[in-house]
Formats: structure tokens, sequence, C-alpha cells
């Protein structure tokens, strides 16, 4: 199967600013913006002109190089001081995407490294490549080892977007999808529309379509009903943040789609790199659950939801238990229960 998957790129670094497409436009307009100050990160990063935890932990480490470029100072102490004191307003601009503060983090320890500001810059600089670089080279293993596990499988149902739009390569989740098809396997994709914000039916359709990849958008409320009718051989999702013993927080309604796939007998795999295991998290109860805009869903087209006397509770990812969970499917390879032991050894294996 012939398909075309990354252009423009999701994110590019130009040498001085941050490049990336404006997700929020999508499909409609497909427009490039650049983020020239630690504000503009913040704010591509918290209205999610940018999003998922790969790209955005991407752009965070980026975004140390710009906090850099922005310090006025040579002195190092005060540039060191300067750089930190951004780089925690970035990494906190999103709670729950762990690869952000990760990321950050990273590039932060490495750069202060530096005896001079223009070292520090350069450390910087390096350490983000490599987080760009080795979230890339991920995403082609993410493929290749989905695409052998679920080889037999040819109708996929997908939630959110977890694509090339949410990494820095072909994505984690529809990286299997992307891997099947550049094996010679065929494949086609229900997409969950993903409300209120519909990560889904725009950019999940909108990639996978441009790509050349068979895409049919269901209503979130009609995934059970489909899995349940024999349509669905599979389900493939991506994570936020997954804990210790498997639990898996990713968007929204991920949960519920993994207790209709159990339902139906159907294999739910959840596919993400290593940067995505908080060994800080034992398990999901600890995952701390971001809350959006309740605008979100009063703003959704033709709502009828009053806009006065009526709480909105609007979080922006749940958690599925690891019991639900088939397989974890890593660039590392596919991990299976009791995942407290095979997290562990992935763990160790690359000394996170």
């Amino acid at each position: 199967m012939s398909i075309s998957i990354d252009n423009p790129p999701t994110i590019n670094w130009t040498g001085q600013e941050i490049e990336i497409i404006d997700q929020t436009l999508l499909p409609d307009e497909l427009k490039v913006i650049r983020l020239k100050t630690v504000e503009d990160v913040v704010d591509a990063i918290k209205r999610l002109a940018i999003r998922g935890a790969p790209a955005i932990g991407a752009c965070g480490a980026y975004g140390v190089v710009v906090a850099i470029d922005q310090i006025t100072t040579n002195e190092v102490t005060q540039v060191i001081s300067e750089m930190n004191e951004a780089a925690e307003t970035i990494g906190e601009t999103r709670p729950t995407a762990v690869n952000l503060s990760y990321a950050v983090e990273r590039v932060q320890k490495t750069a202060a490294e530096g005896k001079s500001k223009e070292e520090i810059r350069e450390f910087a600089l390096t350490e983000a490549n490599k987080i760009f670089t080795e979230d890339r080279d991920a995403c082609d293993s993410i493929g290749r080892h989905g695409a052998e596990e679920l080889s037999a499988y040819t109708n996929l149902m997908t939630h959110c977007n977890a694509g090339r739009l949410a990494t820095t390569g072909i994505g984690t989740a529809l990286g299997v999808i992307y891997g099947k098809a550049l094996a010679g396997q065929p494949v086609e994709v229900f997409a969950s529309e993903t409300r209120p914000l519909l990560q889904g039916a725009r950019l999940t359709a909108w990639e996978l379509s441009n790509a050349g990849i068979a895409v049919t958008v269901i209503p979130d409320s009609s995934a059970c009903s489909l899995m349940t009718s024999g349509r669905v051989d599979a389900v493939v999702v991506g994570a936020d943040r997954i804990a210790t013993n498997g639990d898996a927080a990713n968007k929204i309604g991920t949960f519920t789609h993994a207790v209709s796939a159990h339902n139906a007998g159907i294999p739910f795999y959840v596919a993400a790199p290593i940067t995505t295991f908080d060994p800080e998290t034992s398990n999901g109860q600890d995952i701390k659950i971001e809350q959006r805009d309740p605008n979100e869903v009063r703003g959704v087209e033709k709502s009828n939801v009053p806009t006065e006397g009526v709480e909105i509770w609007n979080p922006a990812f749940d958690v599925t238990p690891a019991e639900l969970i088939t397989g974890i499917i890593t660039e590392y390879g596919v991990l299976r229960s009791d995942y407290s032991k095979s997290i562990e050894d992935l763990l160790s294996k690359a000394s996170l």
C-alpha cells in the first residue's frame, strides 16, 4: 500500500523558533505557526495548537531553548535560574502527559552543565534534538512491533489522535496502523469522534485520509454497538501516562471503549513509547487528571447546554485499568500482564 505521512511536519525547529501545525484549525485550514517566546509555547500547548504527549514533550524541550534565547544576561548562575523558572512554567502547562515534564527536566538537567550561556544553549538544543529523534525512532519501532502483533487484524478502531499529529514521527496508535500499511497488510480504521473537541473526527480522520488509509468516523456513543456487531477486530489507542502497574491514562472516553472491547471479546491495545511510563506513579489513582475549560463542552456546535445554573465536568483524560489491556506496544516490543513485572523489566532495561 502506498501512503504519504509526514508533510508538513507536525513540529520543526528552525534554528531560532519552533514551527508547528496549528491543530485547532484542522481540518478546515492547514496552517503552520511559529513559537518565538516562552509565552507562545505555553499558549500553544495549553490551547491544543500542539497536542499529544510525545509532541508536547518535544515542543517543551525546544521551548527551553527558546527560553534561553530570551534571557538577556550572560551570567551563568542567572541564566540557569531564569531557564529553570521558564522550564517549570512550560512543564506544568498540561499536568497529565508525563512526556512534557520528562522532556523539559531532561533538557534542564543537561543544559545546567554548561559553563557559559552559549554552552548552556548548545547543550539544551542538543538534548532537545535527541528527544525529537528518539521519539521519531520510537514511533517507527512501535509501528513495526504493532504490525507484527496485529498482523491478523484488518479492521481497527482508535480513539482521539495518536498519530503523526501527536508525535514527532508516524505516531503510536496510528503508528501501528501506518506500520501495517507499510508492511503491505490490509487495514481499515474506525475513528471515534472524541468529544468535546473532536480530535478523532477532525484530526485522525484528516490524517489517515490524507495518508491514503480508509477511515470511517463514528459517534463516540456508537462504539459499543459497533464492537458487538463483529465489525471491529481490535482496538488500539495511545496514552499520556502509564503507571507502573499498567494502568493507562488517555483521552476521556478510552476507558469506556476498553470496557466495551472487553465485553465484546475484542483485544484492546495501548501503544506508547517508554517516555510515557512514569516510574513515580504506582497506579492510575495517582495520575493527576487535567480539567479543561467548561466552555469546551458548552461550545460544541448546536449545543443546548444552558449557560447559567448548570455545572460542567470536563476531564481531559480517564484511566483504563491494566486488567482491560491486552498488551502495551512499545518501541522495545509488546508488554503483557503481569504489567508490574514487565514494566519493571522495561524501565530497568532503558534505565529510566
